[in-house]
């Protein structure tokens, strides 16, 4: 005859039971759990999944490309969309919009990912000084950082844009980065706080280890969490403030093709052609998107004071 269970050992069982539904079984890792919550948020594998797909199609453009990129045929000018010939129709010019929409996402997505590893070192650096250090570096450095965010950024861009030289991805990424790495430097200087009081800092003091090394090789990779989710929708924002400068002539400059300025170009064809500006935009709303599904996965995955 079974013994009934007594109230420690129900207590036990239900816990044991949240810990595995929750993914926090025993023995796995951080990034273990971290994965298997990720895995579990479908809108974040759906993002993913069509961030991958463009990021190839950008990459393999060259090979998969329906068209030779400069090829202008100015007797199948203003094709429409079809099935059997050109799938996005062409432009004034004759030439095959999906072919200039897979090479402009090779511009539009180099400026998101470039954007948003400068400003994630960026914001690493200055958070990590401010929370480290601690007093007067602090001060400094979160007054300016208060002072950046409280300044419109769009004004800013449109300044930036007309005043750095150039017309290509650099100056682009410059001007996106020059204030854009204040929330990574907020998050990361709230992570160090709380992590600089930790017992393996004291240890590796203790051990004569340089506050350089305890910096760089202990706080910011324990603080690379915050950091993954901002840049990932850091991605996204870049890619959107990019189209909307060259929209406004002061982003990318033809002939590059970027998903921005195909747009600025199609506004001149509106009515005659308004398959010009639907798929840049449908690329554009659907990478951004994606790009936050993402980030909204990533931090449900890495934030362990979140439930599933």
């Amino acid at each position: 005859m079974a013994r009934a269970a007594t109230p420690r050992q129900i207590a036990l069982e239900l816990e044991r039971r949240r810990r595995e539904a929750a993914g926090v079984a025993v023995g796995q890792s951080y990034w273990q759990i971290a994965r298997r919550r990720f895995l579990r948020h479908r809108l974040a594998l759906i993002g993913a999944g069509v961030a991958l797909a463009l990021t190839a199609t950008a990459l393999l453009a060259p090979w998969i490309a329906p068209h030779p990129f400069t090829q202008i045929d100015l007797q199948r000018r203003w094709q429409q969309p079809a099935l059997t010939g050109n799938l996005f129709g062409t432009d004034e010019l004759g030439r095959d919009v999906l072919t200039r929409i897979m090479y402009a996402g090779r511009i539009s997505l180099v400026v998101g990912y470039v954007t948003a590893v400068t400003i994630s070192i960026i914001g690493s650096l200055v958070g990590a000084l401010a929370g480290f250090y601690g007093g007067w570096v602090d001060s400094v450095l979160m007054r300016l950082v208060d002072i950046l965010i409280s300044v419109p950024t769009l004004p800013l861009y449109l300044i930036l844009a007309a005043l750095v030289p150039g017309g290509g991805v650099g100056r682009i990424v410059f001007v996106l980065s020059v204030f854009g790495w204040t929330t990574v430097a907020r998050l990361v200087r709230g992570q160090i706080l709380s992590l600089k009081s930790q017992d393996f800092v004291e240890a590796g003091r203790a051990m004569g280890a340089s506050e350089g090394r305890i910096i760089f090789r202990h706080l910011i990779p324990n603080a690379l969490a915050p950091v993954i989710v901002a840049s990932t929708l850091v991605v996204g924002n870049a890619i959107l403030i990019e189209s909307a400068l060259s929209y406004l002539g002061l982003g990318i400059q033809p002939p590059i093709p970027s998903w921005g300025n195909m747009l600025q170009r199609a506004q001149e064809y509106l009515l005659k052609a308004s398959w010009l500006a639907i798929f840049p935009g449908l690329c554009i709303f659907i990478t951004v998107l994606s790009f936050n599904f993402l980030g909204d996965g990533l931090r449900d995955a890495l934030d362990p004071r979140l439930k599933t």
